[in-house]
């Protein structure tokens, strides 16, 4: 049987063809902070587009390989559910930092924010599993940690280019669900 993962990665690589030869696709489906609420299918659409192939090709290596473990100690809907609202509570923590002005109104895409949120997932339900962090073993709830922070301080980072806060909100629900999930009887290794 085909995984979430595998699906959601095959519908990222078509819609980055799209952006590639369809001239408008990309400010069509971009999350753009001055119509959000207006466009709202933006928080969603957003996630499958990406800036350039190192961006997908990222995106699309850590959804495939952190999914692929999730999926199996959770239900395709809950994987569902906590792809697509760690993606959408990304946006709206990034669309907050610039309400609160610490950055500027940039449009941003990329499913980084949906993916963060499985990590965060992970960190609660796998707290032992090994990641290597430049070549140093660290378990991922400890991971989970570094990436808070790191995400946090990144979110006041304007000239970075990169949408920390959404990273952050992403993450954080993650744990939240992963927490939610955990309480429910999901599946749970050390």
């Amino acid at each position: 049987m085909t995984s979430v993962s595998f699906i959601l990665l095959v519908v990222m690589v078509i819609c980055f063809i799209a952006q590639m030869a369809v001239p408008w696709f990309t400010n069509a489906f971009i999350f753009d902070p001055s119509v959000a609420f207006s466009q709202p299918w933006r928080f969603i659409t957003s996630i499958f587009l990406h800036g350039s192939a190192m961006h997908i090709f990222w995106n699309g290596y850590a959804l495939f390989m952190f999914g692929s473990i999730l999926e199996r100690v959770v239900s395709k809907i809950q994987f569902l559910t906590l792809f697509f609202v760690s993606g959408i509570v990304g946006s709206l923590l990034y669309y907050l930092t610039i309400v609160f002005g610490l950055i500027p109104p940039i449009p941003a895409l990329g499913a980084s924010g949906a993916i963060y949120g499985i990590l965060g997932a992970l960190a609660i339900l796998t707290p032992n599993l090994t990641l290597f962090f430049f070549f140093f073993p660290l378990r991922i709830k400890d991971a989970a940690i570094l990436w808070v922070v790191l995400e946090f301080l990144g979110s006041f980072n304007a000239s970075s280019g990169i949408a920390s806060a959404a990273h952050l909100g992403g993450l954080v629900f993650g744990l939240l669900y992963g927490k939610y999930m955990k309480d429910q009887g999901a599946g749970y290794f050390e």
